[in-house]
């Protein structure tokens, strides 16, 4: 684990930290005083699965390499927790544009201890346009960042919860706030990033026509019919059902069809 004065020569040989609008880096992921270390580990490994690299750790526990930490870390025992700096909470403040984490927040203008904040969402969308160094600061399980760490920090986050139980443990806080950056650090997920293609409107008219088929051999109310059909239609028109889908309908609509007479 590096200290501060390593991190800010690696920055910049001048001693300051370095950032332009070409070279933005996604944000740091800060956590302050830890009460244990499996809350690092679960933080980086949060951090790994989402694309986040740089975890800074104010007054952390002992991380040893065989305990509980690396342990629950995952694969972000080969990289993020290794590569974590330590800093205080000083150098944090002054370093880097910081985003404090919290549940509890005042909801009037009369107080900016707490507030105005903004949710992992909005800053999904405003944080492209940041350019100074930026750090997502997270506090103690218990008890958050302090009314005095807040007052130093640059801005504040908070996740919506239930207002009869708001307050998240440390990991689950930050897992959330991370996947909603997600697109800050994750060009590519596991999941397929395919385009819905929706049905050719021929297959479409032949499962409409095999509908009105069948609400015929049903004897389906005739003066029911021409509503039953553009409610179907509807339905069937806001699912996009794709070529297969509308073709597997109609096979099982056709069967339909075709009982009664096999009867």
């Amino acid at each position: 684990m590096s200290d501060a004065s390593d991190r800010t020569r690696r920055d910049d040989p001048n001693g300051r930290n370095s950032s332009s609008a070409g070279d933005r880096t996604p944000p740091a992921v800060a956590v302050v005083d830890a009460e244990t270390p499996g809350n690092v580990g679960t933080i980086a490994r949060a951090m790994k699965n989402f694309g986040f690299e740089e975890l800074l750790l104010v007054d952390p526990p002992e991380l040893d390499p065989d305990g509980e930490a690396y342990g629950y870390a995952g694969h972000a025992r080969e990289d993020v927790l290794p590569n974590a700096t330590e800093l205080s909470f000083g150098e944090l403040a002054e370093n880097y544009h910081t985003i404090g984490c919290t549940a509890v927040t005042n909801e009037d203008d009369r107080s900016h201890v707490r507030y105005p904040y903004s949710t992992p969402a909005d800053l999904a969308e405003r944080l492209p346009t940041v350019e100074a160094p930026t750090a997502l600061v997270f506090g103690r399980e218990r008890v958050g960042l302090t009314n005095e760490e807040l007052a130093r920090i640059d801005e504040i986050c908070s996740i919506p919860a239930s207002e009869e139980y708001p307050v998240l443990n440390l990991g689950q806080a930050a897992t959330v706030t991370l996947y909603e950056l997600r697109t800050l650090t994750v060009s590519e997920t596991q999941l397929p990033n395919l385009e819905r293609t929706r049905a050719p409107e021929p297959a479409l008219d032949r499962l409409y026509g095999q509908w009105g088929a069948l609400l015929e051999e049903l004897n389906h109310p005739d003066e029911k019919r021409d509503k039953t059909m553009r409610m179907l239609r509807r339905v069937f028109g806001r699912a996009d059902l794709t070529e297969r889908e509308a073709n597997t309908l109609l096979g099982v609509l056709r069967r339909a069809t075709e009982r009664p007479a096999e009867d």
